[in-house]
């Protein structure tokens, strides 16, 4: 079973929080260190990499792969049948699955993602994708959707998305919730987040009957919902921290934060949830990969993130850089054979050229996005190895006045 861990705090005082920890998650694969970057590995693969360069090129130390993907692609009896997740795509360390519910809901339309305007949390590889036609419809009771892959009607209940995650074998999983659509409004939120307290207590009551059933030791987090609203924000935080069910009362092993943010108030909405939540458990902030975010995020109390961002900008020619992000596509790169970013340390700043890389590109190699998604995904991991340091060694101020400066 997931423990967890404190071993500093930013400090407290006029103008402080006192929200940002360094801490450990253990689990049955291995321990997390904290502020932590996980990639995403949406289907079981983080695109265009082996497990071996996520572990040894990346430097990641755990995975988290999408419910609603696996479920329909391979399907999870496949993926238990192979030993769980870990096995079944080659991982030896701690995994994480989502509950797949954002992806369900945004099959109902109105998920158009506003990349100028909202931070979304959870979305999927297509969230920022014109909304999709209504493929879903959601009830008091779960979801009902059509497949993505080949239109067939599928469900999604608390309990069933409970099953799927124990079938899939991740050592972190996910409550089903309700994500809002970005512009609703806050009656519609206020409903969101009723609807999310009843499907999480639904959901621990499965999960601990799966735990006692098939003697699993997978921990289950709870997620938070509540729009851009304080008090729905908070009173969500509340709610889901309140659940207990089992013997002895347990709760929930962990938090997400999860739904939709005003971009410019994200930090903001995640001070108010983790104010709320238990200081003894970790937060995950969902789908929250800008360099930017995850300083600001860390700095009020979340501990791990994950976003498919940097794997996607990767794939169409951009990086990361502490010059600030790099479109390898623009004319200037065809020549410069400086690496991607001279500051640096990932095995494609070691060994390529911005020349090369833009070469690639321009000749659709595939090693292109490779190397762009190593440099990409070790900038993140590395980013919150960085803020855990300086936490640790009391210098987040200064670590955050120098990211904050050259993080966009």
């Amino acid at each position: 079973m997931l423990k967890f861990s404190i071993e500093a705090h930013l400090p407290a005082g006029p103008g402080k929080s006192g929200r940002g920890r360094a801490g450990l998650i253990e689990t049955a694969h291995g321990a997390i260190e904290t502020p932590a970057f996980i990639p995403v590995g949406t289907k079981g693969t983080v695109k265009s990499l082996t497990p071996e360069l996520v572990r040894d090129a990346v430097s990641a130390q755990a995975v988290l792969a999408n419910t609603y993907h696996l479920y329909l692609q391979p399907g999870a009896d496949i993926v238990r049948a192979a030993g769980g997740l870990g096995k079944f795509m080659n991982w030896s360390g701690p995994t994480f699955t989502d509950s797949g519910g954002f992806q369900a809901f945004s099959l109902q339309g109105g998920m158009k993602a506003r990349k100028s305007k909202f931070a979304s949390a959870g979305h999927s590889e297509t969230a920022d994708e014109e909304a999709l036609p209504a493929l879903a419809k959601v009830d008091d009771d779960g979801v009902t959707f059509k497949s993505i892959l080949d239109g067939s009607t599928h469900r999604f209940t608390p309990e069933s998305c409970i099953d799927i995650q124990h079938a899939i074998g991740a050592d972190i999983i996910f409550a089903l919730d309700e994500c809002a659509p970005p512009a609703a409004d806050y009656d519609v939120q206020k409903r969101a987040i009723e609807r999310t307290r009843a499907w999480a207590e639904r959901c621990l009551v499965q999960h601990k009957k799966c735990q006692q059933d098939i003697h699993s030791d997978r921990s289950l987090f709870g997620i938070v919902q509540g729009g851009r609203h304080e008090d729905l924000r908070r009173e969500s935080a509340r709610q889901i921290a309140a659940i207990k069910a089992g013997v002895g009362g347990a709760g929930f092993d962990g938090f997400g934060i999860g739904g939709t943010f005003e971009k410019a108030d994200m930090a903001t909405a995640v001070g108010w949830v983790c104010d709320e939540l238990p200081e003894d458990k970790p937060r995950h902030l969902l789908g929250i990969g800008e360099p930017e975010d995850i300083i600001l995020g860390i700095e009020n109390g979340a501990d791990t993130f994950d976003c498919v961002a940097p794997t996607r900008m990767a794939r169409n020619g951009s990086v990361y850089s502490s010059q600030g992000r790099l479109n390898l596509l623009n004319a200037r790169f065809r020549d410069d054979l400086g690496p991607l970013d001279p500051k640096c340390g990932c095995y494609s700043c070691k060994n390529y050229s911005r020349a090369y890389i833009a070469h690639l590109f321009r000749a659709r190699e595939m090693l292109a996005a490779t190397l762009a998604s190593i440099h990409n995904l070790y900038y993140l991991v590395q980013l919150t190895k960085d803020a855990r340091k300086s936490i640790v060694e009391g210098k987040f101020d200064e670590f955050k006045e120098l990211r904050l400066g050259r993080s966009k």
